[in-house]
């Protein structure tokens, strides 16, 4: 427990530093991903200290294309604080973080708690009040974003800040593996992607994440949001960049950087 609280400690202070630190692979070779995710429980119980407040989660890892990279065979988790949640066509300082990359999702607001033990696609669609068009910052405490599995684990999923769009949108309402998303940088088309780039569906990520939680006894509660990972890319982010992500059926969401 020692060398977790240490490596959240580290993970904090490059945060709050502007200090990006060596990859965790790199200075403790022999790290597990169960320490790594002990490290960001560590991370987050200072944040928590500091008064912010979790919110929600993010889903990481969701595409082939990004396990691949990695080389793993699964997604990873991250927690969403307060101080992490911009409103839709918000400017944001990209001088707050490192290295911020933004990518764009399905998001999800729950109106039921969901109980890790036993979740399915069913369970899971009646806790969901509703979809949301979302945008993800992410960025990485570890130098040059030279990370692996553990290394982003141990950092929070590299998250950074979430913008939720305005449209909420029943599920009943909407097929997600069939939601075509269009991503425009300064009113240029840059990339565009389907919902089932999540897992196949959207909502098995939910599933995924609500098992994943269970064994460190956090349950999905009432309330949160949660992002179920990218559709497309991740995008490095420029002072004076304009993002809109256009989601079939369920809206838009807009992010400007300064």
């Amino acid at each position: 427990m020692a060398i977790t609280r240490l490596l959240g400690e580290e993970i904090y202070a490059a945060e709050k530093n502007l200090t990006p630190i060596v990859p965790f692979t790199e200075t403790h070779p022999d790290i597990t991903v169960e320490d790594a995710y002990q490290a960001q429980l560590q991370y987050v119980e200072r944040r928590l200290a500091d008064g912010a407040e979790v919110v929600g989660k993010k889903i990481g890892l969701t595409s082939r294309a990004m396990q691949e990279m990695l080389g793993v065979d699964r997604p990873d988790y991250g927690h969403l604080l307060d101080d992490m949640v911009f409103s839709g066509g918000e400017t944001v300082d990209a001088g707050r973080f490192i290295a911020p990359r933004v990518e764009f999702e399905i998001a999800f607001v729950l109106e039921k708690d969901i109980n890790g033990t036993d979740a399915t696609v069913e369970s899971v669609t009646e806790a969901i009040g509703y979809a949301v068009p979302a945008a993800e910052i992410i960025d990485s405490r570890i130098r040059d974003w030279k990370i692996k599995f553990e290394d982003t684990v141990a950092d929070n999923g590299s998250s950074a800040g979430a913008v939720l769009g305005l449209a909420h949108v029943a599920l009943q309402d909407i097929d997600l593996p069939s939601v075509k998303m269009t991503v425009y940088r300064n009113g240029e088309k840059l990339d565009e992607g389907f919902g089932s780039a999540v897992l196949g569906n959207p909502l098995e990520a939910v599933v995924w994440l609500a098992k994943a939680l269970h064994p460190y006894g956090i349950t999905l509660k009432a309330g949160e949001v949660v992002l179920a990972g990218a559709l497309t890319k991740a995008v490095d982010v420029v002072p004076g960049d304009r993002f809109r992500a256009s989601f079939e059926g369920l809206g838009e969401v807009e992010v400007s950087f300064s």
